[in-house]
């Protein structure tokens, strides 16, 4: 799988992406991650890559010229998807990164100012995609964040591909909690279950402590949710507990 990341500073993620899993991915050969100088896609001496928006507001906004010519000088024939990154855009999440792993190249457009002239995002973009509901001073941060979540959903990427299944969100609920030695420290202890050889009784705490987080935390993602019966069971109890407490 191929990223292609579009934009005016290309120094800030480099370093980002040259570390940890990214790193050994594109070592190996599975995935490629390549960043693209917009400045290199324009034909004035000076580079120029924004400009004043009509209509008299202040800020500039980058000129549609550069973006069409590095989308169309990068963009692969087949499987491709090319996103833009801004607070407009839908909001990113765990579903939406498993379905761009399905694509050969995602290109990346990295907003920055005031944000890109439209006809980018009526007549070169396929998706605009945000991380979350603020504003950052580009979108560099953002393409960083969105090749991560979806590299992990690339077969070879993560070493454990079973962890992901069990990742927060991938499941549709935040993740149960985790543990490791020493099973004693200061006095707090690592939950008995976790000791106790029942596989079936440790994947129902498990699920248990899932839906109690993900119930105080972000109940919104338990109304979207088809509910198993064993989940239906388990939430009644988490909400008799609470109430008896």
């Amino acid at each position: 799988m191929r990223f292609d990341i579009i934009t005016i500073f290309p120094g800030l993620l480099e370093s980002l992406l040259t570390a940890g899993v990214l790193k050994k991915a594109v070592e190996k050969g599975i995935l490629q991650v390549r960043v693209h100088d917009l400045r290199d896609y324009t034909t004035d001496k000076h580079r120029q890559v924004d400009d004043r928006p009509y209509g008299g507001l202040e800020g500039m906004v980058l000129k549609p010229e550069p973006i069409f010519r590095a989308v169309e000088a990068i963009r692969e024939p087949v499987e491709s998807v090319t996103c833009l990154l801004t607070p407009q855009g839908e909001r990113f999440d765990s579903r939406l990164a498993e379905k761009l792993a399905g694509y050969r190249q995602v290109i990346l457009i990295c907003g920055r100012y005031e944000g890109v002239d439209e006809r980018v995002v009526e007549h070169l973009v396929d998706r605009e995609i945000s991380i979350g509901d603020y504003v950052l001073t580009g979108g560099e941060l953002a393409a960083a964040v969105v090749v991560e979540a979806v590299s992990r959903f690339v077969p070879g990427v993560v070493g454990k591909e079973e962890s992901v299944r069990h990742d927060s969100f991938t499941a549709g609920l935040l993740d149960f909690p985790q543990y490791t030695r020493p099973r004693e420290y200061r006095g707090y202890r690592v939950p008995s279950v976790l000791f106790s050889g029942d596989h079936k009784k440790i994947a129902r705490w498990r699920l248990k402590k899932a839906l109690e987080k993900t119930l105080a935390r972000r109940p919104d993602l338990l109304e979207s949710r088809q509910l198993s019966s064993e989940e239906e069971e388990l939430l009644e109890e988490i909400k008799k507990e609470r109430k008896d407490s």
